[in-house]
């Protein structure tokens, strides 16, 4: 029979799939004898039951029944008894942290009768009326489906009107008043009373938090993150402990180690008499947790020694939520703390150097995506000028945008190009649209944290949070500063997450600190010095090489001081670009050989001289060389503003230019209504007289002059767009002729390995064959996800991509992470009738995908030889290429 319920006890985090991380965390916890309330977890299978048959799966309320008959008894009090109730918390716990994505019901239990109980009971009944209004807007909004807005708007109106700024400061009447208040609007809304019945609130509420995992913020999330849509959440059941006790309880959330920075040390957020949801909602400014040592020095030296035990037992940084119920301290949750990339890198080498981890599993700790954002430029800090506000340092990086002030808004104009800063007092997750949309977020209230801070820093968004200086208007779409300044809806600012600042207009940006070390090379030190020694011991550890797509010498110079092993892919193509393209005009205008040899013969020297800084730049690394793909017409002006000017001329009794008349003949007839498949690649070498031989000729003059000045070149020549080995056959026979009379001719040999570019379909399913001829293949990834899946790139993405990816169509755009399925299993594929038929064949990968740290990893487990990416993405290849490797390491994940 399949089980349902787990007591806390019976657990461990060995079991996050079933039990979701909170679950698993609670249970870790309950094993290392750390004070945490009993409870016990309905598991994830129960939620992909729920969801799969819209009804409770069979004996899961029994299973409950059971369960909480146990923690009642520990307790020694039970759910919905009058005098001194127990109370209950129902929270989601998902496999992957999804921090308030989803949604949690405090003080389950209370009703019109026990709230007089607990206000006995307890000698406070301010506490009970607010622990029932608690419940009552929770449950009315999670579990009922009224609208949030209605019960903040009651309470707001309250707090006017007895001219008070905080919950903590309404009385008891107050908070009964609201109770009764937010039932009406329950009934008014719904047409149901909130439920009296204790059972029956814990049942809505696990169903609820089941409902939610299908929300549309918990869906939007998933996406963003790349969480799997059928994972399910688990729901967590505990007995409440209270912080809103008054000044000798509280709430607090810790860092074992500065999330932001990675700096070891305490840090967190605590606030007084409050609950937990107040601090991570940011509706009360905190006071920092150092704070608590003042406050309760007994508690706070437990919380210290529960931190280092939890600290040494994950070997990470450990985010923590606590309460202290007069005096008690109860811990409420753990997981590894999601960190800034810089946080990542440095707390992976710190704890390297204490010996609580292995190198491996430091590389395994940090990422390519994290390895980017340390390249991020930074605010130029001699041009910032007096800041507007100052703020806790959230999420670290530079951003500029034009500042707007709800969800929808930053939605909007990012949408229509432009950047933006959103801007509230504090985030909640419906606020998630627009923190995706955003450059950076900027609250007036909250820490490290709150909503705000946590989701920022999962995503990589710059923020900065509780900047109290700044009143924040949202109605009327503006804050001001404390010295006065309004800053009105659209006016661009600039929010240093790094430093905690906001600043107006647009600061101008400077290079990383990790950009100038791999520039120059020059001495790291702090979390430089940790990306480079994951870097480095990356590149002990993995086996893909890792090339670059480079062009220009330029290109090629910086992708080798950026650590790349040699050029993937140079595209002849461009060199064909501006001032040349006249050349080219006069090659496809040519009536006769003569004419267009004559062409040809202008354009060898050019192209000679680009092979030449090229391979110097990378003496004695391969270069492979792809011959001209595009088709020719897009050499040629475009036609419609030549019909208009030849139109024009003929309006006006004039005779067109004879120039464009010729192109004008010459674009009509090389029109094709789908160029990307028709004339190009090696099929326009196979027709157009001349052109193969002489960028062939080029490459191999090059080649000759480098040897004659004591270089070391290792070019090699890539037959594009092939999809038949007859085509590769008759293309590389003109290559080996032309290789071997530049030989001749200048008295040194020239040896120039020859192969294709797989990016059709047909080539990955006849690689046997075209291996016959290929001495190396690399899969132009752009192409065959174009041709597998039948998309044309420039058109697709902007029109339906963003309806794909709403719909579960594809988590990512298969232009960006391969497409494993299908195109992946054409790679596959490709490799292994490729290698049966030549078991030396070298095989390397050129697309976009090549700097991809998801499609590294594929590539990896294809077998492929090596990758190769645009010069900025070849450290972000390096390092993932080197975590590839670590199969059997515990990975941790970085959502």
């Amino acid at each position: 029979m399949v089980r349902y319920v787990y007591d806390f006890a019976e657990g461990g985090r060995e079991m996050a799939d079933l039990l979701g991380g909170k679950g698993a965390n609670l249970a870790e916890m309950t094993r290392l004898g750390l004070p945490v309330p009993p409870g016990f977890t309905v598991t994830t299978e129960a939620c992909r039951v729920f969801l799969a048959t819209g009804a409770e799966p069979e004996g899961m309320t029994a299973e409950i029944s059971r369960h909480l008959t146990a923690v009642e008894r520990a307790a020694g009090r039970s759910l919905g008894q009058r005098d001194d109730p127990l109370l209950l918390s129902v929270r989601s716990g998902a496999r992957f942290s999804m921090p308030g994505m989803m949604e949690t019901v405090l003080d389950i239990g209370l009703n019109d009768e026990s709230v007089q109980g607990l206000a006995k009971t307890s000698g406070n009944e301010r506490f009970a009326w607010d622990s029932y209004r608690r419940l009552v807007q929770m449950f009315g909004s999670t579990v009922m489906g009224v609208d949030t807005a209605l019960f903040e708007g009651t309470i707001t109106l309250l707090k006017e009107a007895r001219e008070v700024q905080d919950d903590v400061d309404l009385d008891a009447g107050d908070l009964a008043w609201l109770v009764e208040t937010y039932k009406s609007l329950i009934r008014d809304e719904t047409g149901q009373d909130f439920p009296q019945s204790p059972a029956e609130q814990l049942r809505l509420a696990v169903l609820a938090v089941f409902r939610s995992w299908n929300g549309e913020r918990a869906r939007l999330y998933r996406r963003r993150e790349h969480i799997p849509e059928d994972l399910g959440t688990a729901v967590t059941v505990q007995r409440m402990v209270f912080g809103n006790l008054g000044a000798d309880s509280g709430s607090g959330v810790a860092f074992t180690r500065d999330p932001a920075t990675g700096r070891p040390g305490l840090y967190g957020d605590y606030l007084s008499n409050a609950q937990g949801e107040d601090v991570v909602a940011g509706i009360r400014n905190t006071v920092p947790l150092t704070d608590l040592e003042r406050l309760d020095p007994g508690s706070y030296r437990r919380l210290c020694d529960h931190m280092g035990t939890l600290e040494r037992h994950y070997r990470d940084l450990c985010d923590i939520e606590f309460t202290i119920e007069r005096g008690t301290l109860w811990m409420l949750q753990t997981r590894v703390g999601k960190r800034t990339a810089e946080a990542a890198f440095a707390i992976a080498a710190e704890l390297v150097e204490e010996g609580l981890i292995t190198p491996d599993e430091a590389l395994a700790r940090v990422s390519g995506d994290g390895l980017a954002r340390l390249m991020f430029p930074r605010f130029d800090t001699a041009a910032t000028g007096d800041a507007l506000a100052h703020g806790i340092p959230a999420s670290p990086g530079a951003a500029v945008g034009a500042a707007v002030f709800d969800s929808a808004e930053a939605v909007r104009r990012a949408a229509a190009g432009e950047q933006v800063v959103l801007v509230r007092q504090e985030t909640t997750p419906d606020d998630l649209p627009g923190m995706l949309a955003a450059q950076a977020v900027l609250t007036s209230r909250g820490g490290k944290t709150s909503h705000a801070a946590v989701v920022a820093r999962g995503m990589g968004k710059v923020c900065v949070c509780g900047a109290e200086e700044l009143t924040v208007n949202t109605d009327a779409r503006r804050f001001t500063t404390r010295a006065g300044t309004v800053v009105e809806e659209g006016t661009v600012v600039s929010v240093d997450g790094s430093a905690g600042a906001v600043y107006p207009g647009g600061v101008p940006l400077v290079a990383s600190a990790f950009m100038r070390y791999l520039e120059t090379g020059e001495q790291a030190n702090g979390i430089v010095a940790a990306g480079a020694r994951a870097l480095r011991h990356a590149d002990a550890v993995r086996r893909l090489e890792v090339r670059a797509n480079a062009d220009t010498p330029e290109d090629a110079a910086r992708a080798r001081r950026f650590g790349a092993q040699g050029i993937g892919l140079c595209r002849t193509e461009h060199m064909f670009l501006g001032e040349r393209r006249k050349l080219v005009e006069e090659m496809i205008l040519a009536r006769t050989d003569a004419q267009r040899a004559r062409a040809l013969g202008v354009l060898l020297p050019l192209q000679r001289r680009d092979f030449v800084g090229i391979l110097e730049a990378m003496d004695g690394l391969p270069v492979t060389i792809r011959l001209l793909d595009p088709p020719l017409h897009e050499f040629l002006p475009d036609r419609t503003e030549l019909a208009v000017r030849v139109a024009t001329a003929e309006a006006r009794g004039e005779l067109p230019a004879a120039h464009d008349t010729e192109l004008l003949t010459a674009v009509d007839r090389m029109h094709e209504e789908n160029p990307m498949l028709g004339l190009r690649g090696v099929r326009l070498g196979l027709v157009v007289p001349g052109l193969v031989a002489m960028q062939v000729r080029a490459i191999a003059e090059a080649v000759a002059q480098r040897v004659r000045a004591g270089g070391a070149p290792h070019a090699e020549i890539m037959v594009p767009l092939v999809g038949a080995v007859e085509e590769l056959r008759l293309a590389r026979e003109e290559v080996e002729q032309v290789l071997a009379r530049v030989g001749e001719e200048t008295g040194v040999p020239v040896r120039c390995p020859v192969g294709t570019m797989i990016e059709l379909p047909r080539a990955a399913l006849t690689a046997g064959r075209i291996a016959e001829e290929a001495e190396f293949f690399s899969f132009g990834t752009n192409d065959l996800t174009q041709t597998a899946w039948g998309f044309s790139r420039d058109d697709v993405e902007a029109e339906f991509f963003s309806a794909y990816l709403d719909k579960g169509v594809f988590t990512a755009s298969p232009f960006e992470t391969i497409d494993r399925e299908g195109v992946g299993r054409l790679v596959r594929i490709a490799v292994d009738e490729g290698r049966a038929a030549r078991p030396d064949l070298t095989i390397g990968v050129c697309g976009e995908h090549g700097g991809d740290p998801e499609s590294v990893h594929f590539f990896h487990a294809a077998g492929l030889d090596y990758v190769s990416c645009s010069p900025f993405r070849v450290p972000v290849a390096r390092l993932e290429a080197g975590r590839a490797t670590l199969t059997g390491t515990d990975v941790s994940d970085s959502r």
